[in-house]
């Protein structure tokens, strides 16, 4: 498998790059992100890659960290999550904020993710907390109780008027003893956050 390429840039598209590797050029698909981080032609990159075998086809993906390649390996393994859905995934989130959607189960936002539904992320959620070794959400260990409170904190702070972003980086911040506090205290302390 080709797992990284060194070589000069040729050209940037949206979706990827051409990379000249000692006279041969090698066609790259990209997430969004790490096609922005390219430095102009003619300078030298480096990208770590994944070779996609089909019947038909053998496409190189490109990524600008190996986090982000490792990633882009697990999603493909989900079902109804092809290369197109998992790059799709790396052009909406970077990798730590996608796991902390599966963590947080924020179903809001990885439907964000085009060509994400309910369905599919839900399904996500599911298969990637065991393929990735996703701790139970980290703010209410083992209490589907905190979670469901969690929950219901998100819901009052998007009625509230705050973006699912925001309600979710406020949930993010909550001290990690939050299974001993109420939907009202851990609301207080969530909005706290956002002041």
């Amino acid at each position: 498998m080709i797992a990284l390429l060194d070589g000069v840039l040729v050209s940037a598209r949206e979706d990827g790059c051409v990379l000249d590797v000692n006279g041969v050029g090698y066609k790259l698909a990209m997430p969004t992100p790490a096609v922005a981080a390219l430095p102009p032609p003619g300078k030298r990159v480096r990208v770590h890659t994944h070779l996609h075998v089909r019947e038909d086809a053998l496409t190189l993906y490109g990524f600008d960290t190996i986090e982000a390649r490792d990633l882009f390996a697990v999603l493909l393994g989900v079902g109804g999550i092809g290369p197109k859905g998992a790059l799709a995934v790396l052009s909406a989130y970077a990798p730590d904020a996608f796991r902390k959607a599966l963590v947080t189960e924020d179903l809001d936002a990885l439907t964000l993710i085009p060509g994400v539904g309910k369905k599919t992320a839900a399904r996500m959620i599911l298969e990637l907390r065991e393929k990735l070794s996703l701790p139970e959400l980290e703010v209410v260990p083992g209490s589907s109780g905190a979670r469901a409170a969690l929950v219901e904190v998100k819901g009052a702070l998007i009625n509230l008027g705050y973006t699912p972003a925001e309600a979710r980086s406020a949930l993010e911040r909550l001290p990690s003893d939050g299974a001993g506090h109420s939907v009202e205290d851990l609301l207080k302390l969530a909005l706290k956050e956002l002041a």
